[in-house]
């Protein structure tokens, strides 16, 4: 990979001999590979084995999960907030696994669509609650740095699964105890559907 960067530089305009540049390569090729590290993770081992029988059927709820990710049409930056809920059925997560999922799919080449989507299934199909609810919010510099420039447009994408996407008053709890922080930007979306609030 770092003789590939130092042709990029090259292509560039650059000098890939000179000094500020010298060790160029070798960060590039290692911040890729930390932003790109979700390809390698193994959700079982991110879990291990943190899924625990209670007796608890209200929702759960962790918000204002940072994410940063790379927009695979540009390998720009996209970043911003996760929020997400489930009602369980017989398991709950241990707390701090929920952003641990949230990283391996936003530390890969992504749209925030998809990326919003995998979060919500990971969490159905590894502890079949009653339902998931994933919100992102992001900021994408492939909008806000090249192409229309917007610097203040916010990415919304929901995926809502089970009882949120069947219950409207279920999926409404969710969204008014995330929009609290998101200060009125978060639109109801049943649909999940990608919106763009500015």
């Amino acid at each position: 990979m770092q003789d590939l960067i130092r042709q990029l530089l090259v292509e560039l305009g650059e000098d890939p001999a000179r000094e500020g540049l010298l060790r160029t390569p070798l960060r590039v090729d290692k911040a890729l590979k930390f932003l790109t590290s979700g390809y390698h993770a193994n959700i079982d081992d991110v879990l291990n084995n943190a899924l625990f029988t209670v007796d608890y059927s209200e929702m759960v709820i962790v918000k204002d999960i940072d994410f940063y990710s790379l927009c695979e049409h540009h390998l720009l930056p996209f970043f911003g907030k996760c929020h997400v809920a489930y009602i369980p059925q017989q398991y709950v997560i241990g707390l701090s696994k929920i952003p641990r999922i949230v990283d391996v799919f936003a530390r890969r080449l992504q749209v925030q669509e998809r990326m919003t989507n995998q979060i919500a299934e990971t969490i159905r199909q590894k502890i079949d609650p009653l339902g998931v609810a994933v919100v992102c919010e992001g900021t994408h510099l492939c909008m806000s740095m090249r192409g229309v420039e917007k610097q203040n447009s916010c990415a919304v994408t929901s995926a809502m699964l089970g009882s949120f996407r069947e219950n409207a008053r279920t999926r409404m709890e969710f969204l008014e105890l995330i929009r609290g922080r998101a200060g009125g930007q978060l639109m109801p979306n049943p649909a999940g559907l990608a919106c763009v609030a500015d």
